[in-house]
C-alpha cells in the first residue's frame, strides 16, 4: 500500500523532461549539468530521454528519476508525460528544440537558435568550449548553478570480470574508424603491459567483440583475456572501476575512467582534448593528440591519430602514478 501511494504520488508531480539522446561519453559529460538540474528542481520528477541501453547507467548517476527510450533527432514517445520543464542537453538546435517543443512543456531551457523563437533569451552556441563547460554554460544562463567538476560515479555494484583487478585495461574499439587506432598497434601495447608483469584486459561490445579477439590474437592473449561482448553496460563500468589502468581512444570508456577515477591514457585524434577530454587538473589521465583537427565521422583512421606511435603510448603508461594516488587526490580535493 505504501509503495502504492508513493508511486501515485510520483506521478503527480511535475516533469522535468532532459533531452540527451546520444551515446555513453555524451551522458557523462552531461552528469554534472543534470545534477544540477535534479537539485536545482526538488519536487520535479527528472525523466532523461536517451537511448534505452544508457538507462542503467544513467539511473545510477542518481541524476534522473526515469529514462524513456529515444534516438538521436526521432520524435519523442513519452506516452501521457507532459513536462513543466523541457531542457535541451543534445544539441543546439533547432530540429532537438522542436522535438521537445512538440511535448508542450511550459518552458524551455535551450541554447538560443533564430529559428525557434522559444528559444530567445537562451545562451549563445560555442562551438570551441569543452562538452561539460557547454552545458553548465547552458543552466548558468537559465540561472542553475552547477559544477563542471562534479563528475565521479560511485562504482556500480554489479561483479567485475574475473580478471579486471589491477589489469591494464585496453579499449581498442570506437563507434567511428576515424577514433580507431590499428589493431596491431593495440597488440604491441598489450605485449609492452605483459613484459611490464601487468595483467591485460581487453572490452568492448557486441560489435567489437571480433576486434578485441583480434587484438587478442596478435598479442598471444588468452581468450578469457576478452570480455568484449561478454558485458552489460553496468558490467563494463564495474571493469573499469577495478582496473589499474586504462587505454583507449576517444571514446564513452574514457570518460568512465574519469568518471571512476581510473589513470588513463587517451588518443585523440580529429578531435581536440581541450573539447573532449579528461580534465586538465586531474594528472592521473594523458591525452595524447597531434594537434590535427578533423572530421570524427570519417570511414578511415584520422592522420592525426595515426601519428600517436606504440612507444609514446607505452611511455604515458609508465608515467602514470598509480591508482591508489588518484583516490587519495580526489579525496583531498573533495574534502573527505
Amino acid at each position: 500500500m505504501a509503495v502504492r501511494r508513493e508511486r501515485e504520488a510520483r506521478a503527480r508531480q511535475p516533469v522535468l523532461l532532459v533531452l540527451r539522446a546520444l551515446g555513453l561519453g555524451d551522458l557523462l559529460t552531461a552528469v554534472p549539468s543534470l545534477r544540477a538540474l535534479a537539485a536545482a528542481s526538488r519536487g520535479h520528477r527528472v525523466v532523461l530521454a536517451a537511448p534505452r541501453a544508457l538507462a542503467p547507467l544513467a539511473m545510477h548517476t542518481g541524476a534522473v528519476d526515469a529514462v524513456v527510450d529515444a534516438a538521436p533527432l526521432a520524435p519523442l514517445r513519452i506516452g501521457p508525460l507532459r513536462p513543466d520543464v523541457a531542457v535541451n542537453l543534445h544539441g543546439r538546435g533547432p530540429q532537438s528544440h522542436r522535438m521537445l517543443l512538440a511535448t508542450r512543456p511550459r518552458r524551455l531551457i535551450a541554447f538560443s537558435h533564430p529559428d525557434v523563437p522559444e528559444s530567445a533569451g537562451g545562451a549563445t552556441w560555442r562551438a570551441d568550449e569543452h562538452e561539460v563547460a557547454r552545458w553548465c554554460r547552458l543552466l548558468a544562463g537559465a540561472g542553475i548553478a552547477s559544477d563542471p567538476a562534479d563528475l565521479e560515479l560511485a562504482p556500480p555494484a554489479v561483479r567485475p570480470p574475473q580478471d579486471a583487478r589491477g589489469a591494464t585495461l585496453l579499449h581498442p574499439g570506437a563507434k567511428d574508424a576515424a577514433r580507431r587506432w590499428p589493431a596491431e598497434r593495440w597488440a604491441a601495447v598489450a605485449r609492452a603491459e605483459l613484459r611490464a608483469g601487468r595483467s591485460v584486459l581487453l572490452t568492448g561490445d557486441q560489435r567489437e567483440a571480433e576486434l578485441a579477439h583480434d587484438v587478442a590474437r596478435r598479442a598471444g592473449l588468452p581468450a578469457r583475456a576478452v570480455v568484449a561482448g561478454r558485458t552489460d553496460l553496468l558490467g563494463l563500468a564495474a571493469a573499469v572501476a577495478d582496473a589499474e589502468r586504462v587505454v583507449c581512444g576517444d571514446t564513452g570508456v574514457a570518460h568512465l575512467a574519469t568518471a571512476l577515477r581510473t589513470p588513463s591514457v587517451v588518443l585523440f585524434g580529429p578531435v581536440a582534448p581541450a573539447c573532449w577530454g579528461p580534465p586538465a587538473d586531474r594528472p592521473w589521465h594523458r591525452a595524447l593528440w597531434k594537434g590535427r583537427v578533423g572530421d570524427p565521422h570519417a570511414t578511415a583512421p584520422d592522420a592525426g591519430l595515426l601519428e600517436i606511435g606504440v612507444d609514446e603510448v607505452v611511455a604515458a603508461l609508465a608515467d602514470l602514478p598509480e591508482k591508489r594516488a588518484s583516490l587519495r587526490a580526489v579525496r583531498a580535493g573533495s574534502g573527505a
